[in-house]
């Protein structure tokens, strides 16, 4: 009951990053290109959603996570400089790139995620594994050398936002198991200490003065950009379920999975991709290798488990026979 307890929560907090990351993403897309919202008042929004959300939830007894404490800060750092990189540079890139060519790029994080649990956690993955991570990478490079419609900044973005991605799973992980503050506690104190650096980059950036000229008496606009502020409290409320019961490199490949469905979703939303058919062979070849990575990856986690309980099955046959020979006269 236990074995199959947790893989219920391994898969459904798996799926519910997935459908979350996918929402996201979408919405993102439509209020920062259809609207030209500046990315960095989005990111602002987004953050104070989530202090209000967890805030008020705290008040309420709804939700529990430490007070703020000179410990509490040492015990978060560095999440939110992580956080604050991610979002930011996630949502520029989500801006200036067309939704297929952001997403195959976003798939480099999983090379550094992999990489990272290695230096920083001890993990190792096979030899089957890092091949179709490089087939994912070398099909993300193919593809963005064909790019019709290549913008540097976005690219410089999208790869800040892959090694902030990467950093954010492994650190949220060890923050998970080596600290009190538990998933709504590092909710909330990465968009607290945060908020205020976001203000004054969006100031100085104008970002105030241009999210003033939004179409604002559009209901459908500020309907979205409400969405698309709650969404982002869901989304990091997502990831770090999806860490805490699975694996920072299982919550980059669920990202991955869901990805490749706006790869090609991407192509009719937007209105920024232009079609090449060396760039969508890229495309495709990445996408391949991603579902054959996600299959091995789950594969092993069932051998594994499996493994687990064959040994256990062992060990408690071997105490009962030495148990008997104990009472034997």
């Amino acid at each position: 009951m236990t074995n199959l307890t947790s893989l219920a929560q391994r898969v459904s907090t798996a799926i519910f990053y997935a459908a979350s990351s996918f929402a996201i993403v979408v919405i993102n897309k439509l209020v920062l290109t259809t609207y030209v919202f500046p990315s960095e008042v989005l990111a602002f929004g987004q953050m104070v959603a989530t202090i209000l959300i967890l805030g008020v939830g705290k008040l309420f007894k709804l939700v529990d996570f430490p007070s703020l404490t000179l410990d509490t800060t040492n015990q978060i750092f560095p999440l939110p400089i992580i956080y604050l990189g991610n979002i930011i540079c996630g949502l520029g890139g989500t801006k200036r790139l067309n939704l297929p060519m952001f997403t195959v790029l976003r798939r480099f994080s999983i090379l550094m995620t992999m990489f990272l649990e290695y230096f920083l956690l001890g993990k190792s993955r096979s030899l089957s594994m890092q091949f179709t991570v490089y087939m994912m990478v070398f099909g993300a490079m193919f593809a963005a050398w064909y790019d019709m419609t290549f913008n540097l900044p976005g690219y410089v973005m999208v790869f800040i936002s892959d090694i902030a991605t990467a950093l954010n799973g492994v650190y949220t992980m060890k923050k998970l198991q080596g600290t009190n503050l538990g998933k709504y506690g590092i909710l909330f104190y990465n968009s607290l200490f945060m908020v205020i650096p976001t203000g004054i980059l969006v100031f100085y950036t104008d970002g105030f003065s241009l999210a003033l000229h939004a179409p604002w008496e559009n209901f459908l606009f500020t309907g979205q950009f409400v969405i698309a502020c709650v969404m982002g409290f869901i989304l990091n409320y997502s990831v770090v379920l999806c860490t805490q019961y699975n694996s920072a490199l299982t919550t980059t490949i669920v990202g991955v999975m869901k990805n490749i469905f706006i790869t090609y979703l991407g192509m009719f939303i937007g209105g920024d991709y232009v079609f090449s058919m060396m760039n969508f062979i890229g495309l495709n070849i990445s996408a391949a290798a991603s579902v054959i990575y996600t299959y091995l990856e789950f594969s092993s986690k069932k051998q594994s488990q499996e493994g687990g309980r064959h040994k256990e099955v062992e060990s408690q046959a071997r105490l009962k026979e030495n148990s008997s020979i104990k009472e034997s006269p």
